[in-house]
Parts: structure tokens; sequence; C-alpha cells
């Protein structure tokens, strides 16, 4: 039976030398230098896999159970991104790589900076999704691409209750306005009242986790919730709903973080799958087939958009790591 494993900081963790040596033993094959074992490895990566704790001390390793890792270096460098090979698939590196992020922007770290082989065209992908942008070169060793990531104006976290609340009247509520107002399919028809539009996240303060972009003063600029189902069958699976951002703040990659940062909560906190709808052919529907998820299948006249017309809806899902 596989279990959902949770993203913990540790460099002492028992599965860390392992994956370790699996990285390095797949890296030397990978440049046409395979050996037979760790103990056959170059020094300095011997000295990793022997030695975790040393090696990367002062750095953040992030370890997902027994099937991935990740570390952050103190000086801002991503390293190490390795998911077993029978855990790939389900969104675990995405977790790592996010939750490292999340921990570069609460160090205040300026940015974050990698190095990937150019042949790792599924690493150099997630990458480029969740923001990473060519950089200069600090090494001089053939094949490698460089990438750096900064953090953006906007600030996603996760918000309290309380912190939904105290916003629902004034932030909240304009972000659902205008994505009525911009024709968003999300449940209301228009014109929605701003008091209908607080009156909803008020009540889902308390039974969705909510996530919000944030400007440097506070105004938010997108949303999105988690709902995780209470049946005894269905703990294991939660759902995606209301990512909105404002027209204001569009074309800044905020729709990506906001469902990356959800769904790297999900998986860190034992969901294994995600489920979400959305109107056929819509722009937010793009942007799922790009991040990962899977259509499951289109249901005709399933939901009025804000005039009033029936319009199809595709159902998606998403597996995470387990």
């Amino acid at each position: 039976m596989h279990t959902n494993p949770s993203l913990e900081e540790s460099r002492h963790h028992p599965a860390l030398p392992s994956l370790l040596a699996a990285y390095h033993l797949a890296t030397e094959a990978e440049k046409g230098r395979p050996v037979a074992g760790p103990d056959e490895l170059p020094e300095r990566y011997r000295a990793e896999v022997a030695d975790p704790a040393g090696a990367f001390a002062g750095d953040t390793v992030l370890v997902a159970g027994p099937a991935g890792c990740v570390v952050l270096t103190a000086g801002g460098e991503l390293k190490r991104l390795w998911v077993a090979p029978e855990a790939r698939g389900r969104g675990l590196a995405s977790a790592l790589v996010t939750e490292a992020l999340r921990r570069a922007e609460e160090r205040g770290l300026g940015s974050v900076r990698l190095s990937v082989w150019r042949w790792r065209a599924d690493a150099l992908a997630l990458y480029r999704r969740l923001g990473f942008r060519s950089a200069q070169p600090w090494d001089a060793r053939e094949g490698l691409l460089f990438l750096e990531w900064r953090p953006g104006t906007a600030e996603v976290r996760r918000l309290t209750p309380g912190e939904v609340r105290e916003r629902a009247a004034d932030g909240f509520a304009a972000l659902l306005v205008d994505a009525v107002d911009d024709g968003a399919s999300i449940g209301f028809l228009a014109p929605l009242e701003p008091a209908e539009a607080a009156a909803w996240w008020t009540e889902a303060a308390g039974v969705r986790e909510v996530w919000a972009a944030l400007d440097p003063r506070g105004r938010v600029l997108g949303a999105v919730t988690l709902a995780r189902d209470g049946k005894a069958n269905g703990r294991h699976r939660g759902e995606i709903a209301r990512l909105v951002v404002h027209r204001e703040a569009r074309g800044q990659g905020i729709a990506r973080r906001l469902l990356a940062a959800a769904e790297a909560h999900a998986a860190a906190t034992g969901l294994t799958l995600l489920v979400l709808d959305t109107q056929t052919d819509s722009p937010a529907e793009r942007l799922y087939r790009a991040t990962g998820w899977t259509p499951a299948g289109t249901i005709p006249d399933f939901a009025a958009d804000p005039s009033g017309t029936l319009r199809p809806t595709t159902l998606y899902y998403k597996r995470l790591a387990r």
C-alpha cells in the first residue's frame, strides 16, 4: 500500500542517502560515465551520500518520505532535485520545488538559481512552469543550462479563516465581482452584488482553505480555494475551486503560483487526488492542461455563464505524490 509522503525539512532523514545516491548514479549514467554503485562516485558526491548532514550543513533539505528530495543552499541555489522513478508523474517534484521557493521567500532571498542538464526536459519544463528564467552561466561544464527565479511583486500565501473574513467585504468580494464582470463562469450570474460575493467568502472561510496573492500594500490580486472531502471513503481527495486573478494583475504568472501553492500543500498534508471543473475552452482550461491536469470528460449544458447561457463544463483530476 502506498501512502502520500509529507514534506519535511531534515538533513538526517534515513531515506536521504539512498535518494542522493540514486540522483548521482543517474546523473553519471546520463553523462556517459556510469558507475556500478555509490562507492564509485566522484569523491564529492560520495561525501554527500555518506554524510548528507555534513555536506549540506546550513542548507535547507526537504525530503518527501522515501520518494524524493531537494536542497536549497544557504546561498540560494536549488540542487539535488530527485524523485524516485516509481513516484513520478504525481506532482511530487512540483511540490518539493514550490515548498523550497516558499521558504526562500520567507528567508528574504532575492532570487533562487539552479543549473540543469539540458537533456532533462521534464525538469526544465517544471522549472519554466514555476517561473524560472534563463540566467548567466556560473559553471563552465558543457551541457548545463542556468536558470533563476525571483519572487513576484505579489506574495502568495495561505490565509487563516480570520484573515479571509477580514478581507471578505473588501478585497475578496471585489475579486469575484471583477471575475464575473469579465465573463468567468464561477457559480454566479451577472451582475454580482458585492454583498453576495462577500457572503460567499465569509462562508468559505470556515470550510475551505484559501490562498491569496497580495500586493505589497496587502491588496488581494488573486485567490484559490481547496475543499477537502469529509466522507470516510474520500478523505484522500480535495477539490480546487475559485481560482481567480483580477484583470489588473493578469499576465504575471499569479494563477500558476496560486495553483502550485495549493497543490503543494495538498500533497504535503496527505491528499493524493485533486479534482476540479471549469468551463470548456476557457482560459482556465488551458492553464490546467499546461500544469499537468488530466481531463476526465465534458458535460454539455452543465452550468450557466454570467449572462445565463448554458455552457459545457470539463472535469479534471490530478494525482499527487503518494
